[in-house]
Formats: structure tokens, C-alpha cells, sequence
């Protein structure tokens, strides 16, 4: 890891529950990075994990929540003209949008496992005018999981946190297949499901 990021992500941590949350909403460094030195900060005893799992769940709904509301007012134009800035580039958006296109509303939850769009889709659910509240709410139930999983590695790793990529990988892929399957079933729940008769 170059060290000018090392010492940012010490930096950011060293601010404690703010500094977790704050660097998922920045997202400068990779979530699952942050929230693996935070498992560390946790082993050390410089953080508690509930409070770790609350400030990245808040600082991660937050991030999306703003990517959601540059969606909704600056459209795809504003995102492809200055997304560069937020790391995301025309190809994210074109396959976060044929995502929410094809899966509506109930990929949000599914795509945060799944990498390219996982960011990505909450641009899309904006553009689409989604509920605020509907998308807050799928944003919030997938961060949960995500922030306890890594922070619970980032504590098993111990002082080997900067492994965190190549121990998650093989979890990752059977998580993100369990994602893609709840939001298949939710479509076709949605789908089949018969209207009330009055």
C-alpha cells in the first residue's frame, strides 16, 4: 500500500466513529479498506465495534445518498461531465443504468455487493426520481452487512488488515450471487404478484 495512503487512511481513522464515517463518505479509499483498519482499531480497543458498525453504515448511506441527489438534480449530463471527480465513469453509469432499467428499484439493495455498479446505481435510482425514503432504506439494510463484514475481517486480520482484498475475495463472490439472487426473486415477486380486487 503506497504510503501517502496509509497515512491518510491513519489519519482518517484516528478521528475515531467520525473518521470511519467520514471515509466512507468521502470514499477516497475503498470502503472495505477503511472498514478493515477500523476491525483493527477495534482489536486495539481504540474503538468499540457497534459504535465502528453505526458510523460506517451512517457515513455509507450518506456517500450514497449524495451520488442519489447529484442523480436527481444534475442528471446524467452534470455525471458524466464531472463524475471523474466521484471516480465514476461513463461505462459505470451506463451499466448501473441498464441495471435499474431492467431490475427497478429493489437492485438497489442487491448491486451494493457487486462491484462496478455498486456505487454507481444510486445515480440511476435519483434520475429515476425514486422514493427518497424506499432508497435510504434499501441503502441502509445492504450497508449494514457490508460494515460488519469487513470491520469483523479488518478485527481477524489484526495487524494483516492491509490483506483485506485478497482474504474478502472468496467470500465476496457467493455473497454477491446471494445478492443477485434476493433481487431475481424480488422482481419476480413484484412481477407476479396479482393485483387486489376491489
Amino acid at each position: 500500500m503506497e504510503e501517502a495512503i496509509l497515512r491518510l487512511l491513519e489519519w482518517v481513522t484516528d478521528l475515531g466513529y467520525f473518521g470511519i464515517a467520514l471515509g466512507l463518505m468521502l470514499e477516497i479509499i475503498p470502503s472495505e479498506i477503511v472498514l478493515a483498519y477500523g476491525g483493527y482499531m477495534v482489536l486495539l480497543g481504540k474503538i468499540d465495534f457497534v459504535g465502528a458498525v453505526i458510523a460506517g453504515v451512517v457515513g455509507g448511506t450518506i456517500a450514497q445518498l449524495f451520488l442519489y441527489w447529484l442523480g436527481s438534480y444534475g442528471g446524467r449530463p452534470f455525471l458524466e461531465k464531472y463524475g471523474k471527480f466521484l471516480f465514476i465513469n461513463k461505462h459505470h453509469l451506463d451499466v448501473s443504468e441498464q441495471w435499474f432499467e431492467k431490475y427497478g428499484t429493489g437492485v438497489i439493495f442487491g448491486a451494493r455487493f457487486i462491484p462496478v455498479v455498486r456505487h454507481a446505481i444510486s445515480i440511476p435510482a435519483g434520475i429515476a426520481k425514486m422514493s427518497v425514503w424506499k432508497f435510504m432504506i434499501y441503502t441502509t439494510a445492504a450497508m449494514i452487512p457490508w460494515t460488519i463484514f469487513f470491520l469483523y475481517l479488518g478485527v481477524e486480520l489484526g495487524s494483516n488488515w492491509m490483506y483485506i482484498k485478497e482474504v474478502a475475495r472468496p467470500y465476496l463472490i457467493p455473497i454477491m450471487c446471494f445478492a443477485f439472487c434476493m433481487a431475481i426473486v424480488y422482481i419476480l415477486v413484484k412481477k407476479f404478484k396479482r393485483p387486489k380486487l376491489n
